[in-house]
């Protein structure tokens, strides 16, 4: 008790210095808004050990001599989105007219003008919605793995998390176009997040291509990952971070109901995850013959996803049944773009994007706020904006740096090839 009588009297002359004395009064006198505060600042860190799940599930699926390498690709992702987001996405995506499509340019700062205030402190917020830019990057590096430059992706990555992610996001999550005049209804970004790190994902992949040698093995379905209990792992992380994620874009824990909410939040949440991947067991051993590990650490995280559009509304079983067809939906999707012969490593492009588009739309089953036509419109505007936009800069990058790994680096590995290192001598116990 002396030791946090002690703090609390040396911060006040601080915090009075730097004019955040009036802030601490006001949250003293509105307990919620304490608690909203701590529950964004904690869904925020939530948010970065997300990162280490993607990582580690990136870096199980790829070859054993490119795992480094793609862990440094999802840690680069999130430092220069956070640097994207602060110089132009967080303005881009609040900044924006009620109604309207674009928002400001201008660099971010906590004691600016900020649409959060009213229910949380500015720094508790960008925190949150720079974590869910970085998401964004972090998908595409997940689908594009071995293939990518390094400086190509996080080229694409900064104009991504930057950019496109805010101008969409800011006509729903901004108070714009989608939002103001279609009530349309994406709580968690599965539209906003999730899709539209799918499609520039899709974009990326047709661009740069397939590996010559990917589809001519006898079972190219199967990804040979490298360490596959190492990706089981990244999958239970993103899991769990999966709950700070949904309880951040709820922003609520100060009302008498909130905690009840957040329970019946994760309730779903688990739910939808467990029945897709039950869905995706049952369908690959059906028709495989055998259960394919990666498709169902994909399918893991498309239920996650399904459920992410509206986690709240749903009963209990309605969650099961919208996870359950997420789980259909990695599975068949998968197979099609096997078949087309667009290479996606991680499988992140039927879980984000497939199950991203499926959750937006099933959200007016059970909720009466959102309405057909308006997740319809939104699934558009969200997906043809993020698709042209990352198509037009990735084809750019082709024609003047380059973005395909060469066939050399490609052969040796992109841990010798980028950072020198020697993957025998790194991985050997």
């Amino acid at each position: 008790m002396f030791f946090v009588k002690r703090f609390s009297l040396a911060a006040i002359p601080f915090a009075a210095s730097i004019g955040f004395a009036a802030a601490l009064e006001a949250e003293r006198a509105d307990p919620s808004a304490t608690l909203n505060g701590a529950l964004l600042l904690l869904a925020g860190l939530f948010m970065m050990l997300m990162v280490a799940g993607f990582s580690m599930k990136q870096a199980g699926v790829v070859r054993e001599k490119s795992a480094a390498a793609i862990s440094l690709r999802s840690l680069a992702a999130y430092a220069l989105a956070a640097l994207a987001f602060w110089l132009l996405g967080y303005n881009l995506l609040f900044g924006v007219e009620p109604g309207g499509f674009l928002g400001v340019f201008q660099l971010w700062s906590p004691r600016a003008a900020d649409p959060a205030l009213d229910r949380a402190s500015a720094g508790e917020d960008w925190l949150f919605q720079m974590g869910c830019a970085a998401l964004t990057a972090m998908i595409v590096a997940g689908a594009l793995g071995e293939r990518v430059r390094l400086w190509s992706f996080l080229i694409f990555a900064v104009l991504l998390a930057g950019v496109i992610y805010p101008i969409e996001a800011s006509w729903s999550w901004g108070g714009g176009y989608l939002a103001a005049n279609w009530s349309f209804g994406d709580l968690a970004g599965a539209s906003v997040v999730h899709s539209a790190g799918g499609w520039a994902a899709l974009a990326g992949a047709l661009v740069i291509g397939t590996r010559p040698m990917r589809h001519e093995e006898r079972q190219a379905r199967q990804s040979t990952g490298g360490n596959l209990p190492l990706a089981s792992l990244g999958a239970l992380v993103l899991w769990f971070a999966w709950f700070g994620y949904l309880g951040g874009a709820q922003v609520a824990a100060g009302g008498t109901y909130d905690p009840f909410s957040l329970g019946k939040i994760f309730v779903n949440a688990t739910i939808a995850a467990a029945a897709s991947v039950f869905t995706a067991m049952v369908f690959t051993q059906v028709v495989y013959k055998k259960i394919d590990l990666p498709m169902i650490l994909s399918a893991a995280i498309g239920g996650l996803v399904s459920i992410s559009a509206e986690p709240l509304a749903p009963a209990i079983w309605q969650a099961a049944v919208i996870g359950a067809f997420g789980g259909v939906i990695v599975t068949v999707a998968a197979s099609v773009l096997e078949r087309t012969r667009i290479e996606d490593v991680g499988g992140v492009i039927p879980a984000h994007l497939g199950c991203g588009v499926w959750a937006t739309l099933i959200v007016p089953w059970s909720s009466h706020h959102a309405h057909w036509p308006g997740q319809i419109i939104g699934i558009l505007m969200i997906g043809a904006f993020s698709f042209v936009m990352s198509l037009f800069i990735w084809v750019l990058l082709k024609y003047t740096i380059g973005i395909r790994v060469s066939a050399e680096r490609d052969y040796l590995g992109l841990d010798r090839a980028e950072l020198g290192l020697d993957p025998e001598s790194s991985y050997d116990d």
